[in-house]
Order: structure tokens, then C-alpha cells, then sequence
């Protein structure tokens, strides 16, 4: 295209022909956009990095660093073969840097990879400070430049403040979605009576370095029905109650039926007590905050009740009687744009190509998912700073089929979605037929996955690691 087209000067003095890319503009401190300045910066860019913390938060972040996890502490599963690990396998092989550092700041979490985070933000903001091309700028942005001289990465995720979503909404032409995310509680591990719970892994898968909270079915009981009448948190007039169905308040769960939190967040399969040799009624897992493991965070417990009724009802947990809680747990709303009807195949705006959109901010759901977006991000705006166009992964990987998800799903209906064999594209069906067993078929997907990943990367201009 034309409009892309690399310019080019002769250097008066050594004659020589040097390329002029274009800059890359980079919004989003968050997972996405520190993710992306580091690709863009990488593949020689010249990156400025904006970040408006802590000149304006948000109604989720408690601090300005980059990369700060608000949520959980888990980047999810590490099993061999499971969707998760497939997509942070081709991170890994892409050299994404935000999943290095997840790996050097790691704290045991079973199958899963959970990191400190506070190290990691620190490291992350390290790898940025070190990086001579990548210039910080610490303020809020409220205008999009769609002019094309200059490569704009979107990634300013679920918490868009008000007047960047109305810019955006201004370049799109389309209405801002909105859907709830959630803020787990973190107990002083100090105050967990560990006389009352044990530590394993569910399906004894990894090491057991969970701590597990075991119910009767009395005291499930008991917690149900105070939780069923705590105090919820009054809805602000810009709410809409549009819940995430990945990521349901456990109040929300509750009110769906009486043995729902025990098929969801509090379920117990898997989680032998060994006081008993048996599963408890129901059960809730604590996972590891820090390297310290002076914290644990209580997975899945996002709620929307008041402070007050969240302390007591979180009390009634087995082991949990005298918790001090460090945080307690929140839903916050969460932006995201129509990206079936506004994007194209390589995350730009249809309308405005030089303006690539990055992280959760595109439909993506989950820390991993939006490190990947802002890898592939940073990725599809280094090639167009060079003037090239940019190709999408293949769809047989795990980053080609999220982001085939994200660009080709049904506009009307459209919400954000995690990585799964879901969107993978299946295998054929003569060997779906043969093959019965479905780890074999994950193992088959994996294993093509990476193949196709493998050669994309091969063919592309850019660097790798």
C-alpha cells in the first residue's frame, strides 16, 4: 500500500541510504502495552510508552507500575498439552518478554504459573528503563492521531478512562461494551489456621502448594445462606450488571442454585484431605501471593458485597475464623471494543489502519491472553513502522485462532474469550475418528500448533528472543 510505503533519504554526508521508519506510540502501561513497546523496540522502533498512572487510576489499580497484576497472580496452567501452556509455548518461542520475567518471578502454584507480583512489575519496569528506544511518558492520553505518521498501539485495557473510550468510540463508530472483572480477596497467611486446612493439588497434578479450606456440609450451609444475604454494593448509574460468564462474582453464582459454588469455585474433586481420605463437601483453595508466601489470594472469590458482609462471610471459611484481610475482593467494569465489526485480521482499526489494537482492550480475556495480544501487537506495528504489511499467524496456532475469534466472531453476540481447544481449529476428521482419547488430540493439536507457529515466525522479518 502506498500509504505505507517506506521513505527513504540519502545521508549527505556518507552517502549511504538509510530507512525512515515510522514511530510507534504505545498507550497502556498495563500487561499489553509494556509487552508491545518491548517487541516494537526489538524490531528497531523508536517507542514512546504512555502510561497516565499515577496522574489518573483507575477503579482498580492501587499502584503506577507497569504490568501490575489487579486481579489474580496466575498466568494459569503449565500442563504439558493444555491450551494455556500451548499459548505462553509460543510466547516463550517468540521471545515475549513479559513471560520471561512471569518466569523468573515465579512462586509454586502446582501445575499453574503464578508469580510475585510485585517482583515481576519491578522487572518489567526494569526491562523498560533499560531500553534506550523506549521513552516514557507519564500522562493521560485523550486523542488518537489516525493520520498515519506515526504507528499507534492501543492497549489501554479493560479500565479505558472515559475520555480515550470516547475517542475511540468517536474512530469506531460503534458503542463501548462493558462486562464486570473481578478482584480477588488476599488473606495474611499468618492468620490461616492451617490446623483446620491442608495443602494439595487438585488431581495431585504438579506439587501441592495450595491451601485448602475444607466444608462440611453444615458449614456450606451456613456460608451459603450468609452469603446469600450479605450486603451487595450498590450499583453506579454507568452499571449494568453484564457479567463476564468466565468470571462470575461467587454472590452472582450463589443466586444461580445451592450446589452451583460446589461445581465452580468451590469445588471439591480432586482435593483429598488427607485427615479424611476423602473430598470434602465443598472446599476453597488459597494460592500463593508472593515468593514470600506471606499472602494467599482466595481463587475465584470475586464479589460484589460491601467490606463489611465480605469480612464476615469470608470468616465463616474453615481455617479462615481469624483471617486478616490484606485485600478484599471487588468487581470493577471492564471495556472492550466490537472487534468483529472494527478490526481486521492483524489488530488494526478497518477504518483507520495505523491504529492497532492490543490486550483485553480487543476481546482478549485473561493476563496471558493479553501479554500475547500486545506481543503480536507490537509485532504487527514494528512491520508497519517499516513500511511492510504485517500477516496474521497461521490459525492452526494458539494465537492465530484467538485471533481469528476475536476478528471473524458474531458481532451481535461478541465477548471476550480465553484461550481454549475450542478456538483451535479441530483435527481432521478421519483422525478424529480414529484417535478416542482426547489428551492424544490435545497432544496432535499442540503439536501442529507449534509446527505452524514455528514456520510463521521463521518467515518473518522481525527478530525472535
Amino acid at each position: 500500500m502506498a500509504h505505507y510505503a517506506r521513505r527513504r533519504c540519502r545521508s549527505a554526508c556518507a552517502g549511504k541510504e538509510v530507512s525512515l521508519m515510522k514511530k510507534v506510540h504505545v498507550i497502556g502501561g498495563g500487561l499489553a502495552g509494556p509487552e508491545a513497546a518491548l517487541q516494537a523496540a526489538a524490531a528497531g522502533c523508536e517507542v514512546t510508552l504512555y502510561e497516565m498512572r499515577p496522574h489518573r487510576s483507575t477503579e482498580a489499580h492501587q499502584t503506577s507500575d507497569f504490568a501490575e497484576l489487579v486481579c489474580s497472580n496466575s498466568l494459569k496452567s503449565e500442563s504439558e498439552n493444555t491450551a494455556p501452556w500451548l499459548l505462553k509455548q509460543e510466547m516463550r518461542r517468540a521471545g515475549s518478554f513479559l513471560l520471561k520475567e512471569a518466569d523468573a518471578t515465579a512462586v509454586p502454584a502446582g501445575h499453574a504459573l503464578a508469580v510475585d507480583r510485585v517482583e515481576f512489575s519491578r522487572r518489567v519496569a526494569e526491562a523498560i528503563a533499560a531500553n534506550p528506544r523506549i521513552t516514557v511518558v507519564r500522562e493521560e492520553v485523550i486523542s488518537l492521531d489516525e493520520s498515519g505518521d506515526h504507528i499507534t498501539v492501543l492497549a489501554t485495557g479493560p479500565l479505558t478512562s472515559p475520555a480515550l473510550a470516547a475517542e475511540l468510540q468517536r474512530l469506531t463508530g460503534s458503542d463501548q461494551l462493558a462486562f464486570y472483572d473481578s478482584i480477588a480477596p488476599i488473606v495474611d497467611a499468618s492468620s490461616i489456621d492451617m490446623e483446620k486446612v491442608y495443602f494439595a493439588a487438585r488431581w495431585d497434578k504438579g506439587t501441592a502448594d495450595y491451601i485448602n479450606c475444607p466444608f462440611t456440609k453444615e458449614e456450606y450451609d451456613t456460608f451459603l445462606d450468609a452469603l446469600l444475604t450479605s450486603e451487595k454494593v450498590e450499583l453506579k448509574e454507568w452499571e449494568k450488571g453484564q457479567y463476564f460468564e468466565a468470571c462470575l462474582p461467587i454472590d452472582e453464582l450463589a443466586r444461580r442454585g445451592r450446589d452451583t459454588l460446589r461445581f465452580g469455585p468451590m469445588k471439591p474433586a480432586g482435593l483429598t484431605n488427607p485427615k479424611t481420605g476423602r473430598w470434602p463437601y465443598a472446599c476453597v483453595q488459597l494460592r500463593q501471593e508472593n515468593l514470600r508466601a506471606d499472602s494467599y489470594n482466595l481463587v475465584g472469590f470475586q464479589n460484589h458485597i460491601k467490606y463489611g458482609d465480605q469480612a464476615k462471610v469470608l470468616r465463616l471459611i474453615p481455617g479462615l475464623e481469624n483471617a486478616k484481610f490484606l485485600r478484599y475482593g471487588q468487581i470493577h467494569r471492564n471495556t472492550y471494543i466490537n472487534s468483529p465489526a472494527v478490526l481486521n485480521g492483524t489488530l488494526q482499526l478497518k477504518a483507520h489502519p495505523s491504529i492497532v489494537i492490543a490486550g483485553q482492550l480487543s476481546g482478549v480475556e485473561g493476563y496471558t491472553e493479553s501479554i500475547a495480544g500486545g506481543l503480536l501487537g507490537g509485532r504487527f506495528a514494528a512491520l508497519l513502522a517499516r513500511g511492510e504489511e504485517p500477516v496474521a499467524p497461521p490459525r492452526q496456532s494458539a494465537h492465530g485462532s484467538l485471533l481469528h475469534y476475536i476478528t471473524h466472531a458474531e458481532a451481535k453476540h461478541f465477548q471476550p474469550a480465553n484461550i481454549t481447544f475450542d478456538l483451535l481449529v479441530p483435527l481432521e476428521e478421519e483422525l478424529r475418528k480414529k484417535i478416542r482419547d482426547k489428551k492424544e488430540r490435545h497432544r496432535l493439536q499442540c503439536e501442529r500448533a507449534l509446527e505452524a507457529w514455528g514456520a510463521w515466525l521463521a518467515q518473518s522479518a522481525l527478530p525472535v528472543g
